[in-house]
């Protein structure tokens, strides 16, 4: 029997895919990581503003639009990302495919707007991991049980990353934001502030109670849950030393996989 493929998952915010220009950065950190990974999961956020822009733009033609509606409209950022990214892959001459939430099998209760992942079932990601294809996932986005397109809510693309890195059995799930990584205090606020370099999950949840809002509490929550290591850097500095913060627990992989949070 083969031994199992180092598998990770990266997740890139709307900060680092701001313009058209950074999809090619974004293509060269992920090049330099599947030297590293033969299995390499992205997962993108909307461009900069747009989830917002199309917020706007429906209230601008109903004040207040049916909740699925506004799912169906602002789902589309995600897709507009994932395919750029897709593209800018393919540009360095690397296969690259990109999926919605729905077609890589998340699953998600019935709530539009801040609905909750119920099971991951990546089927259709499986054969192009195998064979060596870098697979891009649109975040924030699902599929309910009934059918329906649906949205995580606000952060939900960080919950999208680490339950696909559960169900594919990644060993870490690298969050690339506009920051060095976690800070003991609001680096904005105190110039004295702290950049930690490893955390424990009741660490970082301690820190997100006092404000820190780096990553979203139900994806660290659902990392726990799964004892996953996730790792936040910079985007513009992730190759230089002393940056990032570590989230990880002592205790080993669990092989029972859970989603409730």
């Amino acid at each position: 029997m083969s031994p199992e493929k180092k598998c990770i998952v990266l997740k890139f915010g709307g900060a680092s895919v701001s313009s058209p220009e950074s999809f090619s950065s974004i293509a060269d950190i992920i090049l330099q990581r599947k030297k590293e990974y033969e299995k390499v999961i992205v997962v993108v956020s909307a461009m900069g503003s747009t989830t917002d822009d199309l917020i706007s733009l429906a209230q601008k033609v109903n004040p207040n639009p049916p909740r699925r509606e506004l799912d169906m409209l602002i789902s589309v950022g995600e897709r507009i990302s994932v395919s750029l990214l897709a593209m800018a892959l393919s540009a360095k001459g690397s296969e690259a495919i990109s999926f919605t939430g729905s077609q890589s099998g998340i699953l998600t209760t019935d709530d539009h707007s801040d609905a909750k992942i119920v099971n991951v079932k990546p089927q259709r990601l499986l054969p192009h991991l195998e064979n060596g294809k870098i697979v891009i996932v649109a975040g924030f986005q699902g599929m309910s049980i009934s059918g329906e397109i649906t949205t995580l809510g606000r952060g939900g693309s960080d919950t999208t990353a680490v339950a696909l890195a559960i169900a594919l059995n990644a060993e870490l799930v690298e969050f690339f934001k506009d920051v060095y990584g976690i800070y003991d205090k609001d680096p904005k606020v105190d110039k004295d502030a702290k950049l930690l370099s490893s955390l424990s999950y009741k660490e970082a949840f301690q820190i997100m109670n006092n404000g820190a809002k780096v990553l979203h509490a139900r994806c660290v929550r659902l990392a726990e849950k799964n004892s996953l290591s996730l790792k936040v850097l910079p985007f513009a500095h992730y190759n230089e030393k002393n940056v990032g913060t570590i989230i990880h627990s002592q205790e080993k992989r669990k092989l029972h996989i859970s989603f409730e949070i």
